[in-house]
């Protein structure tokens, strides 16, 4: 569906809790390994995927309705509802596999962490389930057997030694042969079938690295057409490359910035704008971004303004320092599209879930908190530091170094900042988004 001044206005969602895999007791205290990294839909929506920082895989299957049935309603009580048509998709755990495990590069003397950063599925005409899975360096090809028919899943490619940086981001192309995977400097072009050879499509690294301004932080194809890609940068640019004018398509591409960005800048006003995630809607028209402070929803027609700001942080701008000084300000929250194109989901602190709608004339949207007990306090503390690995990071550096004396000031905060909302997904064909906060897998539906 395509958004537009005359589209009739969304209603507004009445949103419920569905399910949730893994919630922990309270006070328990979550492994590190065990907590969620990656979350993601397949096509049909019948299969969704979990990766976490230990580098499994765990793949969960819808139910059949008539399991959901038997789950919820005898015989005689089903036969004076309407409910076959009006059940939302429930899902089981289908299997897990190990993905990835530590490793060590001796050339760079540097470990490699096991943690799934992204997971993609992969358009199969057969039936069979395939999924890439990466994680900084390394990125792997699965094919998910079927319960009962040996190994839960093989490995069937790898793909490697193509990146220096950090992998941020994979995603297929709608061609169904090829592939993006991007780090801060670069992005390379795969076919799934070739794991020896890559084509570098962009390259943002400057002939003298001191003269580093940006760093890509997310790329994604369009949704319709083969030859085109989106890709973020931490200076909240997003650029819309065409594969077909030339073999690098960086210089060539169009870029989309907000331009009335309003209000004094500030020491932090570069690091609040880095886009951390970016999505195409399913027109391919419009795309979603998500930076610290806000969710925008774009329209590729138009370069200088977004077409919709939800604010997301607006309660912590008076605390930006206190935020930097705990590596918070770096937290990197993901987004999520509606199938339909109308609805945006976004996560932040105290485990919430944010979700809006275009068009309804609320930029308040709705908020949950990822919790069977939502009446729950948040706790008043600030978040553990974070490990550093990537070159997007050498960012961070750079801002040491320029404010190393920056006030402590009040830390008290009105959120949670360990418990944090930093992956969701949306289920392709109905309104039920899947949203990951420590090791808990929660799914809402409306």
């Amino acid at each position: 569906m395509t958004l537009s001044a005359e589209s009739s206005s969304p209603s507004a969602l009445d949103w419920k809790f569905s399910q949730v895999f893994g919630e922990r007791s309270p006070g328990e205290e979550v492994q590190d390994v065990d907590t969620i990294s990656a979350i993601e839909f397949e096509k049909s929506g019948d299969y969704l995927a979990v990766g976490d920082r230990g580098g499994r895989v765990v793949i969960f299957e819808r139910k059949a309705r008539n399991d959901i049935v038997r789950d919820y309603y005898n015989q005689h009580d089903l036969e004076q509802r309407d409910f076959m048509d009006t059940q939302h998709p429930q899902f089981q755990y289908k299997t897990e596999f190990q993905s990835h495990e530590p490793e060590f590069d001796y050339l760079k003397s540097l470990e490699i962490e096991e943690k799934i950063n992204k997971l993609k599925w992969c358009a199969t005409p057969n039936g069979s389930l395939f999924i890439l899975s990466t994680n900084d360096k390394t990125i792997k090809l699965w094919k998910v057997a079927n319960i009962g028919y040996g190994a839960p899943a093989r490995c069937r490619k790898v793909y490697a030694h193509a990146h220096d940086f950090n992998i941020n981001s994979i995603s297929n192309n709608s061609d169904g042969e090829t592939f993006v995977s991007s780090d801060d400097l670069r992005i390379n072009l795969w076919n799934l079938e070739v794991s020896d050879q890559c084509f570098n499509i962009v390259d943002m690294k400057p002939t003298n690295m001191e003269d580093l301004t940006e760093v890509i932080t997310s790329a994604e194809f369009h949704p319709l057409h083969c030859n085109l890609l989106a890709y973020s940068s931490s200076r909240g640019f997003i650029r819309l490359a065409d594969m077909r004018q030339s073999a690098l398509c960086d210089h060539s591409a169009k870029i989309l910035r907000d331009g009335d960005s309003r209000g004094s800048k500030s020491f932090f006003t570069e690091i609040i704008t880095s886009i951390s995630d970016i999505k195409f809607g399913t027109d391919g028209r419009h795309i979603l971004s998500r930076d610290y402070m806000n969710l925008k929803l774009w329209d590729t027609r138009m370069e200088t303004t977004p077409v919709a700001i939800y604010k997301i942080h607006e309660h912590l701008h008076s605390k930006l320092s206190d935020l930097y000084n705990n590596d918070a300000i770096f937290d990197k929250f993901g987004c999520c599209v509606s199938g339909d194109g109308l609805h945006f989901a976004t996560g932040s602190y105290s485990n919430q879930l944010r979700i809006f709608s275009y068009g309804d004339g609320s930029e308040e949207g709705m908020t949950i908190e990822a919790s069977k007990n939502p009446s729950r306090k948040p706790h008043m503390q600030s978040a553990s530091r974070a490990r550093r690995s990537s070159l997007s990071n050498l960012t961070r550096g750079f801002y040491r170094q320029g404010h190393e004396n920056s006030s402590p000031g009040n830390s008290e905060f009105s959120c949670n900042l360990n418990s944090k909302l930093l992956h969701l997904a949306w289920h392709p064909k109905t309104n039920l988004i899947a949203c990951g906060t420590g090791n808990s897998l929660f799914l809402y539906n409306a």
